[in-house]
């Protein structure tokens, strides 16, 4: 009898400690990493948690010279970041100034002399950074593919 009033009293606790957590299967890959080694870092990756997969394009935000801050730019689904692709090819065919907008960020092209073409990615709630057409080109060959 004394076995059964000990045992109901851990019984509860082995119920409660099993329920304490869940394993999640994530993981992230790079698919395009830019300037990784560099003072402004790009990289385009890719997020799987559980069955859900989305994709993230961190950068630092070139407005914060003085200290490093890192944004990104979340796109929920594999159709979000094939209109990013579709926005680069579009300005990569453009001039000087023309704009690519969307709900949550922008895409500015800016031609520099001797340099060529830059764009400029602008998030809605402020980050800033900016990337070559060698970059843009990597970006737009790495989303093809996926």
């Amino acid at each position: 009898m004394k076995k059964l009033i000990i045992l109901s009293l851990f019984l509860p606790f082995a119920f409660a400690a099993k329920a304490q957590f869940t394993i999640v299967n994530t993981s992230t890959l790079n698919l395009v990493e830019l300037r990784s080694g560099e003072t402004w870092p790009i990289n385009l990756q890719r997020v799987i948690k559980e069955s859900d997969t989305s994709y993230l394009l961190q950068f630092r935000d070139q407005q914060s010279t003085a200290e490093v801050v890192m944004s990104s730019l979340r796109f929920k689904n594999m159709e979000q970041l094939k209109y990013f692709q579709k926005g680069l090819s579009a300005l990569k065919n453009g001039s000087d100034g023309e704009t690519a907008r969307f709900k949550d960020y922008s895409i500015k092209r800016i031609d520099v002399k001797k340099q060529g073409a830059q764009y400029l990615l602008t998030l809605i709630d402020g980050p800033i950074t900016n990337f070559k057409q060698l970059d843009a080109d990597k970006m737009i060959a790495a989303i093809i593919h996926l």
